[in-house]
Formats: C-alpha cells, sequence, structure tokens
C-alpha cells in the first residue's frame, strides 16, 4: 500500500494515498480494494464514477490517537437504512473518550466491521485495513481532502493546539513550538 509519511511535533504516522479524508478525521475507501479509484477533482470532490459504490469509512490514526484504544462501538442505524453525511450514526467508546460517530458517506448502510466485535483494538492497531468502522453503499460527501490535503490540514490542527497549549503563560514553554516537518512518499510494505 502505498503512503505518505507525515511527522510533525510529537506526532508521526503514514497515511495511504489511496483514501479520501474528512476534517473530521474520517478516512474512507472503496470497499473493493481498488487502488487509485478514490480521488478529488481540483474542486475537492469525489470522482466515484456513475454508480454508488461500497465505501468503508474509519478513523485516521490521528482520530485513534486522540481517542485512544477503541473499547465499543454501538450503532444506532440499522444496516439496510438511509443515512446522510453529517448523520449521528452511534457512539464511539474509547480509554480515553466518549464520542459520537458521523456519517460520512451519502448512501445506505451496509454494515458495522464485525471484526470490532471480538477485537475493538483493531481500530488502533490496523486503522486502515481490519479496522474499519462501518461501510456505506453511496457517495461521499463534500468536502473531503486527499492525502495531502489532510495532511496540510493535520499540520494546521497540531499546530493549533500547540498553540493553545502554550497560550497559557507557561515560562517553560518555547517561544515557538519546535517542528520538525516531514512528507515522505513511499511503499508501506
Amino acid at each position: 500500500m502505498e503512503t505518505v509519511r507525515f511527522r510533525h511535533a510529537h506526532f508521526s504516522a503514514r497515511f495511504p494515498v489511496d483514501c479520501l479524508y474528512t476534517p473530521s478525521h474520517f478516512w474512507m475507501r472503496p470497499a473493493d480494494g481498488s487502488a487509485g479509484q478514490a480521488v478529488v477533482d481540483a474542486a475537492g470532490e469525489a470522482v466515484t464514477g456513475d454508480a454508488p459504490r461500497l465505501w468503508h469509512v474509519g478513523f485516521t490514526k490521528f482520530a485513534t490517537r486522540m481517542l485512544g484504544e477503541l473499547v465499543e462501538m454501538v450503532l444506532d442505524v440499522k444496516p439496510g437504512k438511509t443515512v446522510a453525511g453529517g448523520e449521528r450514526l452511534g457512539t464511539v467508546e474509547g480509554f480515553k473518550a466518549v464520542s459520537d460517530l458521523f456519517c460520512i458517506v451519502d448512501g445506505m448502510l451496509q454494515a458495522a466491521n464485525p471484526a470490532l466485535t471480538a477485537e475493538a483494538c483493531l481500530t488502533h492497531s490496523d486503522p486502515y485495513g481490519a479496522g474499519w468502522l462501518y461501510a456505506v453503499q453511496g457517495t461521499p460527501t463534500p468536502g473531503h481532502l486527499d492525502v495531502h490535503g489532510y495532511i496540510a490540514l493535520l499540520t494546521a490542527t497540531i499546530d493549533q493546539l500547540q498553540a493553545s497549549r502554550y497560550s497559557d503563560g507557561d515560562a517553560h514553554a518555547p517561544a515557538e513550538p519546535a517542528q520538525s516537518d516531514e512528507f515522505e512518499s513511499g511503499d508501506d510494505a
């Protein structure tokens, strides 16, 4: 799987290039594994072809770090129901927080990931593979990003977190947050 390596401050991760990403730190990829099919056009809109397709949706590595390992996922919406982007699907509970789970694809909810019932920590250990959360047959909602757009958003998010952390007047805080950015394309074999 081709990935882009990201490192900034105290966070590093590899992000697959064949995923689309949301500002709310979800990823989506065609469930059929068709590499290169999850692309965006110049306006940032998904290029998905004529027919709706089945999308796996999961948390990005940044989201799993903020949430902690997943303990439980509860979907309030049953498979076979029509869903829309932004709609609350249920909740996820991690070691660090409980959070609402939202839909990022317009269409029909197909399934929750059955593997998470037995091993919820897959969202942390394999977030872009076996750790997907749910599947929707449909079309991604507007506003998603390719991997480079997501990395730019993530850089700004981390900078903002650091700025708010150091804005409390801490005399021991550095004048400017230390940054070590690194972006590398590569194959994550």
